[in-house]
């Protein structure tokens, strides 16, 4: 049996829930990885963290921080993850909410598979400099 050697699909032609099944990911680590660098709680209250932050609720807000930072390009990208439509919708946040994230992590997914990791770590700084994730759902970027 012979194995064939795959094309490399062009990322533009991915779907942009295929993006953001990527960019959950990428976000997810990043996050784990700042905590434990800067925190000393347990595993528990880590997690509990985390979710604060990676939850659909939490990166709509997050996305405010950086969308005055974007590029038109990951402009463009990020309404692609917003308009894709998704079967189901999280039980903890609004429709909005949702679609929002979705966008986040279609970005985030799409700067990863295109090799962009520095933009991405720039994102990530603004992000984590400008959002609170202990704050409101009302509150917006924060300024420190």
């Amino acid at each position: 049996m012979q194995s064939k050697e795959k094309t490399p699909i062009d990322i533009h032609e991915q779907s942009p829930l295929n993006l953001a099944f990527v960019g959950d990911g990428v976000l997810e680590v990043l996050v784990r990885r700042r905590l434990v660098e800067t925190t000393r709680l347990s595993p528990g209250r880590l997690h509990a963290l985390c979710v604060k932050y990676v939850s659909a609720r939490g990166q709509s807000r997050a996305l405010k921080v950086v969308e005055p930072l974007l590029t038109e390009a990951e402009q463009a990208v990020l309404r692609r993850g917003r308009n894709a439509s998704k079967a189901t919708v999280a039980k903890h946040a609004t429709p909005q909410e949702y679609r929002a994230s979705t966008g986040f992590e279609a970005l985030l997914g799409w700067l990863y598979l295109t090799g962009q990791t520095g933009r991405i770590q720039e994102l990530f700084e603004a992000l984590w400099v400008g959002f609170d994730p202990l704050a409101g759902p009302e509150s917006g970027p924060q300024e420190k």
